[in-house]
This record gives structure tokens, C-alpha cells and sequence, in this order.
């Protein structure tokens, strides 16, 4: 018999269908010799702090250094519960699975393919102690033959152990920093709590910075001049190069301009430009795109690739390459041959020539963990819009790269009028490639309500400007002349595109040349886990999404200022981990060795932290209401007692309204707030209310005019 686990029941039973085991059990399928159950995720992790037998924030501990690292059940914060408990959905599935895996001579592992998933059952092995044989199912879509051919290519478990290296590394290391610096924060700040990350830090760095610029640019005026022009039934216009910060020097030599009437070429530049083709997406160049044009977050974006991936219409989404092998190659006329049996997709099929496909997609050098993202060869059907959308892009980007390169002629005039320059710019498709294929999709576009897709088209069409012939010495007569005002533009704060841009070619933000050359093509995240970062810092309340931007909270203003400057919000040293988890994962390094190198940072950053000079709060001295005998302590998001026994404590946010010091103050000094305006109900009712604290020392609503 044989162990089988994958990481989520869906994926297990698409391969237990397909082993014909599916005789159903408490938690896993048997049949036919196999035992095949699943992980629901991570399982297992990392130990807390009190597991060590370090309670709350405790200075001494600092900084703190398991050895070894405890493995637990995957941990979970009960409401009103100090501390963490184990998660009961974990702690009945890693029974079934040890039950699973006691009954197996050996096992399958069919977590994802990839660091995560590795690190997913690894954990559990090493949890429940296992030493059973293992062999590694590596396979990059859910198809029946997809699944067939990895289970013929099956690898000893063995071969993935640089994978589990890097994967264990990165936990480890994200562990040490971000517990670390959290506690050290935390511990300056006079008990109030802030989370930090070796990833998320850095990331909300960049925010606050561009939000910071952003505020910060002091906007200028300037003035260019526009001049009309036509000739052989050709209307075009030209741009002075010149930009005036006096209007009146502007509106001299615009009136010169004018006197003169006339213009003549001074230079001619015609090139013949070849666009290539797009190539497939990954998974951040897709949340990049469907942020764009469809307004979804980058974690929607993942969950419904994820969905579609599930259902087998695309292949694994959490891929970092945008290219596939050679002996995938021979398979993609049948995914296209697909697409032509749908109505929506045959205008753009019918631009491809069969037998002549453009192969620019074929790298095996560039192809990751995964390749490049592919639909499958199973008609989509019963799609939500949102999964739609993403097939449609996933589908659309396939034909693209399929097709030819653009072929255009782009002209660049530089016309004078006294020793005023101006310059005309044109372009010409002269062969349309693969951005026929953009321009149907363009013309369905035109008529969804997503106001970036249809601008998008424009601005595409204002490009595609044909100019008549002209050569050096022509006269140009002036038809009009107008004095354009213009203003400096702020920084653009962060879309989810742009800020996933960023972290993607982090490398490329830093200031000394030759550092920027080493990691220039390094980012910080991986595309599985950049869309989880953004969630981190919104549930954690430092950032939130304004319209299509991402702009930093008070409270996330406040964790920039104290750490920025410092080495946790260093991205430079962030996308250098990167590379060092990479060599892990190669072999070319030794992962006990980036650890000691991430000890030394982490007591680095902890005596950082801990040397802040944090300015509080005006907090007043209050005494517990419950217990009488200690002072309470007062922080971003709770009031608490001190108190073990006692331990009476009352959260700051109640319905929707963040208490003051002046609420706070009032209510345990006389029992009852001033009456608190605008907060909001269950059903989302807004309403005005005193708060009490009742004979249980508990808090009560009193509505005005009303007993």
C-alpha cells in the first residue's frame, strides 16, 4: 500500500479518480493500493515564543535563538484567548494522515510543486517522525494525462531536498526576523504591538515612501507650444521641445511664431521597428495585468488562477517563468485547435498560421520550478466572471505569443521656426503581428464599463499617427498656434501593479550603481507569496486601498517613521536573501550558513529597535475598574489589566469607532463614556450612543433619549 498526500481534497481526489481509489474514509480515498489524503495547507509550523516558555514581551529574552526549532499544529488566535491554541481542523487531520501513513509502505508526496508545497509536507514528515520512503509527484496542471505522465516520471524525494533547504531557510529566517523585531518594536513602544517582516517591512517601506514623495512634490507650471499643421489631406501637430516657466517669455515667442506663419524640416528620422510578441504570463506579470485592466486585487487575481487551475482549465498559476520546455511544445496546437472551438476566440485563431507558430515562448534555460501559464486542453464551462476574465487573459496571451512580431514605421521631424525646435512624431503598422490579436481583444473591450481597459485602446490609437512625406528643408505653413499649460505631475502613488512591479525588481530601487547591476533582476517576495504580503499589511492596518491605490494608514506612517533608515526596512538586504535562498535551492550554498548570517542581522536589527526613543501617548494613569489594584495598560488596540488573576481588558475598536483618550479616560473614571457619534451596527446602521460599564465591570450601550 501506498501513501498518497496532496494538499488539498480537491487535488486528491482528481488523483485518486485516476488510481481508481475511491473508496471514501474519514479524511482520505483507498483503492487499488493507495492511500491518497491531504494537508489542508500548512498544517504544521514553526513554534511560538511560549513554546520556548517566553511569555509576552520579554526584553531579557531578546533576541531570541530556538535551537532547534519546535515544530506544532498549525497555531490559531481564540477571540478573547491570551496566547495561541492549536487548531483543531489541523490536529484531526495530522491524526489521519500519521493513520494514513502507519498503514503505507511508502509515500507519494503531491503537495504543490513547488518551495511551499515541499515545505508543507516536509513539516508534517518531520512532525510525526516519519522515515518512511518518499517519492516526489512533480506535475504543473491537474489533466488526467497531465497526472498520468507525472506518475510515470515519479522522483525520489531525495532529489528535492536544495527545494526543502531553501523552503526551511526562508521559514526559519522569517520566523527569527520578523518575531524578533516584533517583540523588540513592541517592547519600545511601551507594550503597544507592531508586527514586522523580513519581506512585509520592506514592502510597506516602499509605500510610505511614495506616499511620502507623493505629498511632498511641490507642483510647478510650465508652458509648450503647439503648432497645427496639414498637407497632402494629412492634419498633424508638433511640439515645442522647449518647456517655459515664464508664461509671458511663452506667450512672446508664441506671438513671434505666429508673425512668421511658417516652418521648415530640419532633420527626417523614418525607422522600421519589429515589436516582438509577448510571452506567456506568470503569476505576477498576470496580477500586474488583471490589476490594471480589470481593478482586481493581486490576491482575487491568485485565489480565482487558483480556482481555475482546480477545475483543470489552466495550469499551475504560482509559477515564476514565462516560458515552457521544448517537449511541451508538440501540445500547444491541440490547446490552440481548443480555443477555435469557441466563438469568442476564433477572429483571433483565425490570424495565427498553423504550422508556422512563433517559438519564442521555448526556452528551457528560462523555465523555474513551472512553466510559463497555459490554459489546458479542457473546454472552460460554468466560469464565474471573475474566472472569465483570467481565462480569457491566460488565452488571449497564448495566441499573442504565438503571432508574429509587429512590424511599424515609426517617423521622428524636427521642425523650426526661428531657432524654436519642435518635433513630430508619427508611427505606421506595417504589419500587424500579434497585435491583431490585441485589437480584437481591444474592440471587445470598448464596450465593458472599465474605464483603463477603453483609455488603454486610445492612447494606443493617439500613437498610431500616419504623417505625410517630408523631407529636410520643406516648408511647413502654420495653420495654428497654441500656448499649452502644463503642470508637473507627484510621483503616481502605488496601484497593486505598480507596487508588485516594484517588488518584483526591488533590485533596481538601489542608489549605488554597482550593487543595482548585481541585483537588478531580484525582487523581494516570490510570486506565491507577494499578493499575501499586500493582504498582511492591510489586515495589520497599515495600509488600505483607496480606489485603485494602495496609500499607507496613520498607524503604518507611524511604523515607517520609527523604522525607516533602519536595516528591517532595508530592501537591498531583502533582495539579497533572495539570491542566497536561490543558492540554497542550487546546492551553491549552505543553508546553516545563511541562518548564522541571519542571526547576526537579526541581533543587529533587535538592539536597533530596542535603542528607539518611541514618543508616546499623553496615556493618564488609570486604575483596573475590575480589580481596583493595578494600572491599566493602554494601547494602539486594547486596554488591558496588568493582573493575571484579574486580567480584565476591553478592546479599543468598538463598532467601527476607535476610542480616545477622552472616552477612555471618562468611562473608567465615571463609568460612561460622552456620547459616541457615528458608529456602526452588524447590519452597517449608523448610530450615536453613550458606553457604560455595568456591575461585571462589562460595557453596555446607552442611547441618547432613551432610557
Amino acid at each position: 500500500m501506498k501513501a498518497i498526500i496532496a494538499e488539498k481534497p480537491i487535488v486528491a481526489r482528481e488523483i485518486a479518480q485516476l488510481l481508481h481509489a475511491n473508496e471514501r474514509k474519514d479524511g482520505y480515498l483507498e483503492g487499488n493500493g493507495y492511500c491518497v489524503t491531504w494537508a489542508l495547507g500548512h498544517l504544521v509550523s514553526l513554534g511560538m515564543p511560549e513554546d520556548y516558555g517566553i511569555r509576552g514581551f520579554d526584553k531579557a529574552s531578546l533576541p531570541i535563538f530556538p535551537n532547534p526549532f519546535l515544530l506544532i499544529p498549525r497555531p490559531f488566535k481564540k477571540q478573547n484567548y491570551k496566547g495561541y491554541q492549536a487548531d483543531p481542523s489541523a490536529l484531526e487531520q495530522l491524526k489521519i494522515i500519521q493513520n494514513v501513513i502507519s498503514r503505507c509502505s511508502s509515500i507519494i508526496v503531491a503537495t504543490d510543486a513547488g518551495r511551499e508545497g515541499e515545505l508543507i509536507f516536509r513539516y508534517i514528515y518531520d512532525y510525526l517522525k516519519c522515515n518512511k520512503p518518499f517519492e516526489r509527484l512533480w506535475i504543473s496542471s491537474l489533466t488526467e494525462k497531465a497526472i498520468q505522465d507525472g506518475f510515470k516520471k515519479l522522483q525520489s524525494g531525495s532529489v528535492f531536498d536544495g527545494l526543502y533547504e531553501a523552503a526551511r531557510a526562508r521559514s526559519e529566517a522569517d520566523w527569527l526576523v520578523g518575531i524578533n523585531a516584533t517583540h523588540a518594536l513592541s517592547i519600545a513602544a511601551n507594550q503597544d504591538v507592531y508586527s514586522l517582516g523580513r519581506v512585509q517591512t520592506p514592502t510597506l517601506a516602499l509605500i510610505c515612501k511614495r506616499s511620502e514623495d507623493h505629498k511632498n512634490f511641490t507642483q510647478k507650471k510650465y508652458w509648450q507650444i503647439q503648432l497645427k499643421h496639414r498637407k497632402e489631406y494629412l492634419d498633424f501637430s508638433s511640439l515645442s521641445n522647449e518647456q517655459w516657466e515664464d508664461k509671458k517669455q511663452a506667450e512672446q515667442t508664441l506671438k513671434s511664431i505666429e508673425r512668421e506663419g511658417r516652418a521648415t524640416v530640419e532633420d527626417v528620422s523614418i525607422k522600421t521597428v519589429q515589436e516582438q510578441s509577448p510571452v506567456l504570463f506568470d503569476l505576477t506579470e498576470l496580477q500586474k495585468e488583471a490589476n490594471r485592466k480589470l481593478g482586481l486585487s493581486a490576491d482575487e487575481i491568485l485565489q480565482t488562477a487558483q480556482g481555475l487551475y482546480e477545475k483543470k482549465f489552466i495550469t499551475y498559476p504560482r509559477t515564476g517563468s514565462k516560458y515552457i520546455p521544448e517537449d511541451l511544445w508538440a501540445e500547444i496546437p491541440e490547446q490552440v485547435r481548443i480555443l477555435n472551438t469557441i466563438d469568442q476566440f476564433k477572429p483571433a485563431v483565425s490570424t495565427l498560421k498553423f504550422g508556422n507558430f512563433n517559438k519564442r515562448m521555448v526556452n528551457d534555460l528560462k523555465v523555474t520550478d513551472h512553466h510559463g501559464l497555459l490554459i489546458t486542453t479542457k473546454i472552460p464551462s460554468a466560469l464565474t466572471a471573475m474566472e472569465k476574465a483570467i481565462y480569457d487573459m491566460i488565452a488571449y496571451r497564448l495566441l499573442e505569443s504565438l503571432s508574429e512580431h509587429c512590424s511599424k514605421q515609426v517617423s521622428h521631424i524636427t521642425i523650426k521656426v526661428h531657432h524654436y525646435e519642435f518635433s513630430i512624431k508619427g508611427s505606421k503598422i506595417l504589419t500587424k503581428g500579434w497585435r491583431a490579436i490585441k485589437r480584437i481583444l481591444s474592440d471587445q473591450n470598448q464596450n465593458s464599463k472599465n474605464d483603463e481597459s477603453t483609455s488603454n485602446k486610445h492612447k494606443v490609437e493617439e500613437m498610431l499617427t500616419e504623417l505625410p512625406e517630408l523631407k529636410i528643408g520643406d516648408e511647413l505653413k502654420i495653420s495654428q498656434a497654441d500656448l499649452q499649460e502644463k503642470i508637473t505631475q507627484p510621483p503616481r502613488l502605488y496601484t497593486e501593479a505598480d507596487l508588485l512591479s516594484a517588488m518584483e525588481n526591488a533590485g533596481r530601487l538601489i542608489e549605488d550603481k554597482e550593487e543595482q547591476k548585481a541585483l537588478s533582476n531580484i525582487g523581494i517576495g516570490t510570486p506565491a507569496t507577494r499578493a499575501s504580503i499586500i493582504e498582511t499589511l492591510i489586515s495589520r492596518n497599515y495600509i488600505t486601498r483607496k480606489s485603485k491605490t494602495l496609500i499607507p494608514t496613520e498607524k503604518g506612517i507611524k511604523v515607517y517613521d520609527l523604522v525607516k533608515g533602519k536595516k528591517i526596512a532595508n530592501v537591498q538586504m531583502t533582495a539579497e536573501w533572495e539570491i542566497a535562498l536561490d543558492k540554497i535551492e542550487k546546492g551553491e550554498l549552505n543553508a546553516r550558513q545563511f541562518i548564522t548570517g541571519i542571526k547576526d542581522y537579526t541581533t543587529e536589527i533587535t538592539e536597533e529597535l530596542l535603542s528607539l526613543a518611541i514618543p508616546h501617548e499623553n496615556i493618564p494613569e488609570l486604575k483596573c475598574p475590575k480589580c481596583q489594584q493595578q494600572n491599566l495598560i493602554i494601547n494602539d488596540k486594547i486596554i488591558k489589566c496588568p493582573n493575571v488573576q484579574c486580567n480584565w481588558i476591553l478592546f479599543r475598536t468598538i463598532c467601527g469607532v476607535q476610542l480616545n483618550m477622552d472616552h477612555i479616560s471618562t468611562l473608567i473614571k465615571k463609568g460612561k463614556t460622552p456620547v459616541i457619534k457615528n458608529m456602526k451596527s452588524k447590519n452597517g446602521k449608523k448610530f450615536d450612543a453613550f458606553i457604560l460599564l455595568n456591575d461585571n465591570c462589562s460595557t453596555v450601550f446607552e442611547f441618547p433619549g432613551r432610557n
